[in-house]
């Protein structure tokens, strides 16, 4: 068994990890990042972590290219610190939807983000929702996938969900949506997509199930720039849904997401904090929920020695 439990995060979202650290009853670990005016950077880990079991907190949060290389360097400066094991929490994974090579001449870049990973240093990776599955099996070490649908699914059966029908945006995230659906008892709607000619963008054209008269609920994994999300809500309103709400796990809101979600017809969001959602990116319309006591249930599992899959049922 590894030394005691140590806990450190980036500057990606040291809120998540001082909640993480708050549901432990543990002390967030000291570490310092030095940033050189050549734009160079340095991270001191600041206590002795000598064959200690080592979770470092850092999503894929904006600018991400500075926190992947902060992430980087702190795996391996805990490295070679002797940490006894090193895992990495990722609850948003870096270049999570470049999964695959659907273009000629392109890097897979979630395979080359698992490669650089384990170059630096970690033992582990615990992470959430991926956008694609097979992630997992770009490392050569261990991956916990948690899944956050249990923490939005307690959340939305607190509603009157009578009216509601679940909603997937493209046929790809039916069988997520389907998760959903089975715990909450709900009848699923899936959006079916088409690209036209040499267009490249795909366009909403029939509905696979109804909507008519009922609340629309559209669920995915992750909110970019809002606009598939937007034009879903404008088409299921067109279908004759009376009210369209959103949940998702990730709330990247990047470019003119929250314009684009302010002036939208979606009456509610609901989004987890696997990202940090600071105060001028809140709507009124929004709710995040904390998905800091799973994460903590999961490293103390991981720790223990004890099964994470049992966290899903």
């Amino acid at each position: 068994m590894y030394g005691k439990v140590k806990i450190f995060t980036g500057s990606a979202h040291p809120e998540l990890a001082r909640e993480i650290c708050a549901d432990l009853g543990l002390p967030l670990g000291k570490s310092e990042l030095v940033r050189f005016a050549n734009e160079n950077m340095m991270v001191k880990i600041l206590e002795n972590v000598r064959e200690s079991d080592v979770f470092v907190i850092q999503p894929s949060a904006s600018p991400v290219s500075d926190t992947l290389v902060e992430l980087l360097i702190m795996l391996d400066a805990l490295k070679h610190a002797s940490a006894g094991r090193i895992t990495a929490v990722l609850p948003y994974f870096p270049y999570v939807r470049s999964d695959k090579k659907d273009k000629p001449r392109i890097s897979i870049a979630a395979r080359l983000m698992a490669d650089l990973i384990q170059t630096a240093g970690a033992t582990r990776v615990l992470t959430m929702d991926l956008h694609s599955p097979q992630i997992q099996g770009f490392f050569h070490i261990p991956v916990d996938q948690l899944i956050a649908a249990p923490i939005l699914c307690d959340h939305l059966a607190r509603r009157d969900l009578s009216e509601t029908v679940l909603v997937a945006s493209d046929f790809g995230e039916a069988k997520e949506v389907g998760v959903y659906a089975n715990k909450l008892n709900l009848p699923i709607a899936i959006i079916d997509k088409r690209r036209h000619a040499d267009d490249d963008r795909a366009i909403a054209t029939n509905l696979v199930g109804s909507v008519k008269g009922k609340v629309a609920l559209l669920v995915d994994d992750e909110v970019a720039s809002g606009g598939t999300l937007v034009e879903a809500c404008n088409f299921l309103i067109q279908a004759g849904a009376k009210a369209v709400e959103a949940a998702a796990v990730h709330p990247v809101l990047c470019g003119p997401a929250l314009e684009r979600l302010a002036q939208s017809s979606i009456r509610s969001f609901v989004f987890t904090n696997t990202l940090p959602v600071p105060a001028e990116k809140k709507l009124d319309r929004f709710t995040v929920l904390s998905v800091a006591p799973l994460f903590a249930q999961a490293i103390r599992a991981i720790h223990e020695g004890d099964s994470v899959s049992a966290l899903f049922r």
